[in-house]
């Protein structure tokens, strides 16, 4: 790919994903632009100082756009307030400023596989009726919905656990774990950040245009080996397992689309020292 896509802007520019997203867009060839305020950006990024609730800001950074790749959101936070207003109304100020300036755009929006019902009877798929128990995901199902109805040529890509490039995620997990009481024989749906670049890419294609696609890799993996990787094992149980498709995604969708993770699992990511 060269420069002649023409302008993307990403907002989460430095996050979780985007930190590591941007440099792999930038060595592909892509004119990058991010949203940011007060903050450094990759080399070979051009930021745009600005914020989801700036209008005037939004117009700048929208402008001639080909794609907007939209990462920023809030996760982790007990303030749900500002998790509806980062998640919703931030994605509305941005569906608003793109179809006033760039409605040609492709509009590329991060989700997350935390959408589906707890009690599924099968790993989440994209026709599933959802039913997110947090803020969270619930901010997120109500921000797809304002974009699938935009008019705007949309995607939407739902993650679930993104892991690697020393992004210290992984690490974290135990706490999480716990506070939660999960079963250790419980499957999580895993991602590495060189798969995001991946599935970005195909949608930058036009590969998922108008599409609800969950990405994930080949293999589920078990709360208590994931801990196991970490040095931090998991107490072992017997017990049955209640809700067992939680937090597991069903990524025939994105197969069927030719996606195909190069991290299949996160097995394959110690040995290769991804992680």
């Amino acid at each position: 790919m060269d420069r002649q896509f023409g302008k993307i802007l990403v907002t989460g520019a430095t996050g979780l994903v985007g930190s590591r997203l941007l440099p792999r867009l930038v060595e592909a060839g892509y004119d990058c632009f991010a949203l940011v305020r007060g903050k450094e950006v990759a080399s070979g990024v051009t930021a745009i100082d600005g914020d989801l609730f700036d209008p005037a800001t939004l117009e700048k950074a929208v402008k001639d756009a080909k794609a907007i790749i939209h990462l920023a959101a809030v996760f982790r936070s007990p303030d749900t307030e500002l998790i509806w207003k980062s998640n919703l109304e931030g994605t509305r100020n941005l569906i608003d400023a793109v179809k006033r300036n760039s409605p040609d755009a492709r509009f590329i929006f991060a989700s997350t596989s935390h959408v589906y019902d707890i009690n599924n009877p099968h790993p989440g798929r994209e026709d599933d009726a959802l039913n997110p128990q947090h803020a969270y995901p619930a901010s997120k199902v109500a921000a797809e919905k304002e974009l699938r109805e935009s008019g705007l040529n949309w995607s939407v890509l739902r993650f679930p656990f993104v892991y690697g490039d020393g992004d210290g995620h992984l690490e974290e997990l135990p706490k999480h774990v716990v506070a939660a009481k999960f079963h250790p024989a419980m499957r999580m749906s895993t991602i590495h950040h060189r798969d995001i670049y991946t599935a970005i890419i195909m949608a930058l294609q036009g590969i998922m245009d108008r599409r609800v696609v969950n990405i994930a890799d080949e293999a589920p993996t078990t709360l208590y080996e994931l801990l196991q990787l970490v040095g931090e094992p998991m107490t072992s149980s017997a017990e049955p397992l209640v809700n067992p498709w939680y937090l597991h995604a069903d990524a025939s969708l994105a197969r069927s689309l030719g996606f195909q993770a190069s991290v299949r699992t996160v097995y394959q990511a110690e040995q290769e020292d991804l992680l």
